[in-house]
């Protein structure tokens, strides 16, 4: 007989965790306000300095994007972080700084919040895909689709439709419209009409002053650089080889968030422009747990550093994998899915 123990024991230490993350939910509002200051002052440094280069004919300077996408990328995380009501620990606080700062990264805030909720609990569940997610289809259910269908998936899991074009429609179109959220009303529709109304203003001013050229040379690269490199750390997250799905009863909220999501080690400057986004395991499974605090949890518990790991080029080699393989629980190409079939 097969003893379901070790499962069990399993599922319950990975449990204990949530009580020993407990500790470290707690934000320090001094410490919130300083990791805001330290990345809308410069990112507004950057963006002028790079327009300024541009008006007086100084082109080189339209390097001084790449620093202003960094430091957009870092308010986004802390948008992200507000949206999970642990930048400043106080709702009303977190969310008027998301709204103020989706104006900047063109992400409703109430719209993504509620998505990226539904994220969160499902994360893993293969009965529970869709909202908030990269589309991940199984062997079986991609070789049921229609020689059209295939390919329209191959096309969408192409890394130049991924984090090329994919920016661009999600950051510029999609998000213009809360596509499932749409009743009239509600808060994610408020929310998105608002910024919609906001951002066309100040886009509307900053052209009228600063010039359309100027503006579309600028604003827009900063734009798409940064949500590009924003997908590409979503991606990544869940996207790995040794990722956890699952349907229920097995699927286990701890179990998933802990074992689906990766520990992606990047060097310490990424590490900081990307708000600690990479201790992805430990984020999934305390979301209350604020972004400047998650390297304390590995330093007092570095037996977590190990769960989930990998490395720049385990990232790059992960994007191949783009089936679930239910049957050898992982990840896997669309040439190993060929071959499979031989």
């Amino acid at each position: 007989m097969n003893s379901p123990a070790p499962e069990v024991a399993f599922g319950s230490a990975e449990k204990a965790w949530l009580k020993t993350l407990s500790k470290y939910r707690q934000p320090s509002p001094r410490r919130s306000l300083f990791e805001l200051l330290v990345s809308a002052i410069p990112f507004a440094f950057f963006w002028l300095s790079a327009w300024a280069a541009v008006h007086y004919g100084y082109w080189i300077g339209l390097i001084l994007i790449i620093p202003a996408a960094g430091f957009l990328l870092r308010l986004f995380m802390i948008q992200h972080d507000c949206g999970h009501g642990s930048f400043f620990g106080r709702r009303r606080f977190d969310d008027w700084t998301g709204r103020a700062i989706g104006i900047l990264t063109l992400t409703p805030y109430d719209y993504w919040r509620r998505a990226h909720a539904e994220h969160h609990a499902s994360a893993g569940n293969l009965d529970e895909r869709g909202m908030g997610d990269i589309t991940t289809l199984t062997v079986s259910e991609y070789r049921a689709l229609s020689g059209w269908g295939r390919f329209g998936y191959r096309l969408y899991r192409h890394p130049l439709i991924m984090f090329g074009i994919g920016p661009a429609w999600v950051f510029l179109i999609k998000q213009r419209l809360p596509i499932g959220m749409m009743r009239s009303g509600s808060l994610p529709w408020v929310s998105t009409m608002a910024t919609n109304a906001v951002v066309a203003t100040i886009s509307v001013l900053l052209i009228w002053s600063l010039g359309v050229v100027p503006f579309l040379i600028v604003h827009l690269p900063i734009v798409l650089l940064a949500g590009a490199a924003g997908i590409w750390l979503f991606y990544i997250q869940h996207q790995f080889e040794e990722t956890h799905w699952s349907k229920p009863p097995e699927w286990q909220f701890a179990h998933a968030a802990i074992h689906g999501s990766s520990h992606y080690v990047l060097p310490l400057p990424l590490r900081w422009i990307t708000g600690n986004i990479g201790i992805h395991h430990v984020h999934h499974l305390s979301s209350k747990v604020p972004f400047y605090r998650l390297p304390e949890v590995l330093r007092d518990h570095p037996e977590l550093s190990d769960m989930g790991r990998i490395t720049i080029m385990d990232s790059l080699r992960a994007v191949k994998l783009v089936l679930w393989d239910e049957a050898r629980q992982r990840l896997i190409s669309f040439r190993d899915e060929r071959l499979g079939r031989i």
